[in-house]
């Protein structure tokens, strides 16, 4: 049985590398490409991901969107190629263990049902428990077979290139680009920009009922705190917990349904 398993995982990581070399293109070309680059740890983030980002797969927004998601954000690597990450060790674990699980399993549902729970559980201090989120899900292990292995390493360097390469360059985290245009400050607005770039016929009941003109208030309203890149170097391991956690507005999303 564990011979098994263990060829089972193997075949699994085997794809993982093709997926490397294999291009990939959207389903759809009228689909809105919604790029989120973030930390595991940074509950800016999590607040992000649990209280707003979850909103397109309640109001169906989801199927004119081609969600991507890049957990890097303002890590860095270093000279004898190890990774350092703006909350310590354990973000890089939870970095790698999301774009293992992103990787593993591409069905955009399935795998950020399993994000939503770790960053529900960052929001709530209880991080150290996020192995609980595979069973809450319906997901199997293999992503920690994938950080175990080395693979999820591989995959993040892939991800530390993309968001090095941004322009103009991420400033903090969360940054979401819609159809490469960068949201900047703006991120918590990012549902009418998808309404704006979205193209096909007909367009989304959510979209119909989003009033796409914004009074000062509303602008005002939009602007979200973040983690900057530029103090990423100043943080260590004993800052994570130190910054204030919002409180997730739903945590009943991740839930097996």
């Amino acid at each position: 049985m564990a011979a098994c398993r263990r060829f089972l995982t193997t075949l699994v990581l085997m794809n993982i590398l093709v997926s490397f070399t294999t291009p990939t293109y959207s389903l759809s070309s009228d689909k809105v490409t919604v790029s989120l680059y973030y930390e595991t740890l940074c509950p800016y983030c999590a607040n992000f991901i649990v209280s707003y980002l979850v909103k397109i797969f309640q109001n169906g927004l989801i199927s004119v969107v081609n969600l991507r998601m890049i957990p890097w954000g303002n890590a860095w690597i270093q000279s004898d190629g190890n990774f350092v990450c703006q909350h310590g060790p354990d973000e890089c674990l939870l970095n790698t263990i999301e774009a293992c699980t992103i990787t593993i399993y591409p069905d955009v549902v399935r795998h950020f049902r399993f994000i939503h729970c770790v960053e529900r559980l960052t929001l709530e201090g209880k991080q150290n428990e996020w192995t609980n989120c595979f069973d809450m899900t319906g997901l199997g292990t293999v992503p920690i077979d994938c950080y175990n292995s080395g693979y999820g390493n591989r995959i993040e360097q892939k991800h530390a290139t993309e968001t090095s390469q941004l322009n103009p360059p991420h400033r903090f985290v969360p940054w979401v680009v819609v159809n490469n245009q960068p949201l900047q400050e703006d991120y918590g607005n990012f549902m009418t920009y998808i309404c704006k770039a979205y193209k096909g016929n007909p367009r989304p009941e959510a979209c119909r009922s989003l009033s796409f003109q914004m009074d000062s208030t509303e602008k005002a309203n939009s602007l979200h705190p973040v983690c900057y890149a530029d103090e990423a170097r100043n943080f260590t391991s004993s800052a994570t917990g130190k910054e204030m956690i919002p409180k997730p507005a739903n945590d009943s999303w991740t839930q097996r349904g």
